[in-house]
């Protein structure tokens, strides 16, 4: 999820780009449960599962039984279902009127059941017995093992998305396949159990031992599925008739209050954008100590990993509740759009993550806009932006052949492009009668499948534009609209001149065979441009950019700028008069028009259409008073100089120029908030003052690290005297420069608490050390049990960046690959791997994962590798012009 081969290496990169390229654009069909791409056969079709699972959390097994009631829609002697690392001992149908064979295939994930004679259409009933395994990683139903106050503890949950129902139950294991799941489960006496359903009986089944079953769910997909069971507590409260929970480990209940709180809010929300009341009678999201880092959709029992729901003011920073509210705003908007109305297949998987990633900042803007959250949210969109200028991207709508692929599908592009684009469409259709066609759709397709085909004709029908001309361009290809812009004065009108063309990052040189083609394909956008003169009072103009145009834009004088509120999927490259022309006005700007100008001018570096000193000529005009998000952009791209400029003789010069830019703004803002009384704990200001520390910790600045050792030392003696706020930056800060008695101090509060964020947050700053003997030691503790699982990919990344330690990373990982396979699962070999490459930048290390044999062993894992091999190539091709141009710059300005 992750024979040398270096010709098949070769070749299967170059394969693979050519596979990438944009292909002549097809009208995408409606939602068709025969035409869906998939595995299985669609002959045979489950109604409902009954479940019955025996979990021995000693012996990390289950012992399972279940009938499917199915209907056959021709006769047929065999039935396929998905079945992975199980055993089924036991198949027949019909009450045991015909008994099967079973034939398991672990390559396919399938299980066949050949019947002695043909089974004719209509209904049947499926019997089967079986036994599965309860995995150390986050595939399946999954353990965790957590610290308390009593000892360690040990709980099981599930985490089945994309393709891992089949690895508890044998199933048809394809979203298209919906069906009703109803569960029994056997769990020990003290445990709590927890399901998509309210339980609906409980009795006991043994000494110590209780069954508890669960009342049946609506049709859903089978990776919506969820079972979680531990010693667990709930609060509740009613949001409209619906039983809203949060569900921890014992002890930490009150710290899913806020959490409880908003989820109530947004319920009630959602239940009216959406023109559908949430379906279920109770909706529980559950806490897991470890086990996985994110969190899970599953249908009326979201999982989160437990730092990502829970808040504990003692321990973590006002500012957490924001991350809080986004990640349960996401998952909820998923209850419709994922659960309700669920893509057919895995090519569509962006009607989920990009709608619920746009919905959750929606959510933001309404109930907190205090947050200013498509501001501050900016990089999810500069994120997405940077890989869809590549030879490597893909559409948001991309083909996913098998699992690897689809786990793989879980991206940038599919997230944060999704969420970009549907909010540049909801501009441009307006606000009202986008959500009036959302509301068509819901209705429409509820408790079924869709492509996104449905999606633009409920759209189309409620606004009565041409949404899928306008969008198709956007979904079914690859790649970032970049206006060249330049302005004229005529006869005392200014004249804009437009031309549509495509932006991209191309290395000079690519590593390891891949593609040296110097340019990408055009795209055919119609493309929603807004543009304004800044400084006056004048509102946006907009135009559908479709190739090139010449509008006259008012009077000559106030600069025009483009992309007016940062909404458009857009780069913009100004002329030379137009470029110099809105620097000089950058401060008379909205923060967002500020934010867009820096983020187009920095990519346009990367991308070499111009060179560093247009970007630095921008951050000169920027004023220490200026907004996080800006500034936050300003740091970002410093710190990128920096990992840059690692092991080059030009980085101290280089750091002392960041920190003459960046220092300013932190002595503004100060280490404590003292003066401020009236500022929430969890403004902008906060969340920029620890960004500050912790970058300025990184590019050296000597009373940064020396005031962050003393605050850690006096947190030592008395925790009060940090506050939280700062606990995270100073405790990084501390860990980069520490010394074996410090990075022990790190490790005893890692050790020490039962709080998941703290642990996190003290693991990752020791193996943040940049002495070489202790990057080791926190490399060994990723083969110890006492490190969760959950992070022991940070624990290395961390190690490879922070640490400043990618070859002590990259050689761990090589020598103790098999023991990280067993204990992280698929994803490390496919994903993991490549991306820990990405920390190098020359054609050594790309060749090496290249010729990395396990990360090509799928066709997910060659994918992350090509991908990788290009980050390496992208990097190295910025390091070789912006480190020299970045020291010329500083040289210039030297008395």
């Amino acid at each position: 999820m992750s024979s040398l081969w270096p010709r098949g290496a070769r070749l299967g990169i170059i394969v693979l780009l050519t596979m990438l390229l944009p292909v002549p654009l097809a009208a995408e069909p409606l939602f068709s449960f025969d035409a869906t791409p998939g595995k299985l056969p669609k002959t045979v079709v489950p109604v409902r599962y009954d479940i019955d699972l025996a979990p021995d959390l000693d012996q990390l097994t289950i012992a399972g039984r279940e009938t499917v009631e199915i209907e056959l829609r021709q006769p047929t002697a065999q039935i396929t279902l998905n079945a992975v690392n199980m055993a089924i001992g036991e198949a027949g149908v019909d009450e045991g009127v015909q008994r099967a064979a079973v034939a398991l295939d672990a390559a396919a994930e399938t299980a066949t059941l050949s019947f002695p004679q043909a089974l004719p259409a209509g209904a049947h009933r499926l019997s089967l017995r079986f036994t599965a395994k309860i995995n150390p990683f986050d595939r399946g139903l999954f353990f965790v093992d957590y610290p308390t106050g009593q000892g360690t503890k040990r709980m099981i949950s599930s985490q089945l998305e994309a393709t891992d129902a089949r690895r508890i139950f044998p199933c048809w294991d394809e979203p298209a396949f919906k069906a009703s799941f109803k569960l029994t489960v056997t769990v020990p006496r003290s445990f709590m159990a927890v399901s998509n359903m309210p339980v609906a009986s409980e009795e006991q089944a043994a000494p110590d031992h209780k069954r508890i079953s669960f009342a049946p769910t609506p049709k859903m997909s089978s990776y919506l599925f969820v079972l979680t069971a531990g010693e667990l507590e709930r609060i509740t409260a009613d949001a409209g008739g619906v039983k809203v929970g949060v569900v921890t480990t014992r002890g930490k209940s009150d710290n899913g209050r806020f959490a409880l709180d908003e989820a109530v809010k947004l319920l009630g929300y959602y239940n009216d954008y959406f023109g559908a009341n949430f379906p279920l009678p109770k909706l529980d999201l559950i806490a897991v100590p470890g086990g996985y880092g994110g969190a899970m959709e599953n249908w009326g029992g979201i999982t989160f990993f437990e730092s990502r729901l829970l808040f504990d003011p003692a321990a973590d920073s006002a500012t957490h509740r924001r991350d809080i509210f986004s990640i349960v705003a996401h998952e909820m908007a998923h209850q419709w759009f994922g659960d309700l109305v669920t893509m057919g297949w895995w090519d569509n998987l962006w009607l989920n993550e990009g709608f619920a990633s746009w919905m959750q900042e929606k959510a933001a803007e309404h109930f907190h806009p205090q947050w200013r959250s498509w501001l501050n949210g900016y990089g999810q969109k500069q994120f997405a932006m940077a890989l869809d200028a590549r030879r490597t991207s893909h559409p948001i709508q991309q083909k996913v052949a098998d699992e690897s692929e689809a786990m793989l599908a879980f991206d940038g592009i599919t997230y944060s492009k999704g969420q970009a684009f549907i909010r540049m469409l909801e501009a441009y259709l307006g606000e009202r009668p986008f959500r009036d066609g959302i509301r068509a759709y819901m209705a429409a397709h509820a408790y079924a499948n869709t492509t996104t085909a449905d999606l633009w004709q409920a759209l189309e029908q409620a606004t009565g534009k041409p949404v899928a001309s306008i969008a198709a361009p956007f979904t079914e290809q690859a790649g970032v609209p970049l206006v060249i812009a330049e302005t004229d004065c005529r006869d005392g009108v200014q004249q804009l001149a437009l031309r549509l063309d495509r932006f991209a990052i191309i290395p000079a040189r690519s590593f390891a065979g891949a593609s040296d083609e110097n340019s990408l394909p055009a795209v055919p956008w119609k493309l929603p441009v807004a543009f304004a003169p800044v400084g006056t009072s004048a509102s946006a103009s907009a135009l559908l950019l479709d190739g090139a145009a010449n509008v006259a834009a008012g009077t000559c004088g106030a600069p025009l700028k483009l992309n007016v509120g940062n909404v458009g999927y857009y780069r913009v490259s100004y002329g030379v008069r137009s470029g110099a022309a809105l620097a000089a006005v950058l401060g008379q700007m909205a923060p967002e028009d500020r934010l867009n100008m820096l983020t187009d001018g920095w990519a346009m570096v990367v991308g070499r259409r111009t060179e560093m000193a247009s970007y630095l000529r921008l951050v000169e005009h920027l004023g220490t008073e200026d907004q996080r998000a800006v500034w936050d952009q300003v740091i970002s791209s410093f710190a990128t100089l920096d990992r840059l400029a690692r092991g080059e003789p030009e980085r101290d010069a280089q750091r002392v120029y960041a920190r003459a830019r960046l220092r300013p703004v932190f002595d503004r803002l100060g280490w404590d908030s003292a003066g401020h009384e009236t500022v929430p704990a969890d403004d902008d200001d906060t969340l920029l003052r620890a960004r500050l520390i912790r970058v300025l910790g990184e590019l050296g600045d000597p009373d940064i690290l020396g005031e962050a050792r003393a605050r850690f030392a006096r947190f030592l003696a008395d925790p009060q005297t940090l506050a939280p706020n700062l606990r995270d930056s100073v405790s990084h800060v501390v860990g980069l420069k520490a010394d074996t008695g410090t990075y022990e101090q790190l490790l005893t509060l890692a050790r020490a608490s039962t709080v998941t964020s703290e642990r996190v947050r003290y693991y990752l700053a020791a193996a943040s050390a940049q002495d070489p003997a202790l990057a080791a030691r926190s490399l060994a503790l990723a083969l110890t049990s006492e490190v969760p699982v959950t992070i022991v990919g940070a624990i290395i990344g961390t190690v490879a960046s922070s640490g400043e330690q990618p070859e002590l990373a990259w050689r761990f990982v090589r020598d103790n690959f098999d023991a990280l396979l067993a204990r992280l699962g698929p994803g490390f070999r496919d994903q993991m791997v490549p991306n820990l490459m990405t920390n190098f930048d020359d054609e050594a290390h790309a060749t090496q994962l290249a010729h990395f044999e396990p990360s090509q062993s799928t066709a997910g894992g060659r994918i992350a590798v090509a991908r990788a091999l290009e980050t390496i190539a992208i990097t190295a091709d910025l390091k070789g012009r912006a480190v020299p141009q970045l020291a010329a710059w500083i040289k210039a300005r030297k008395p």
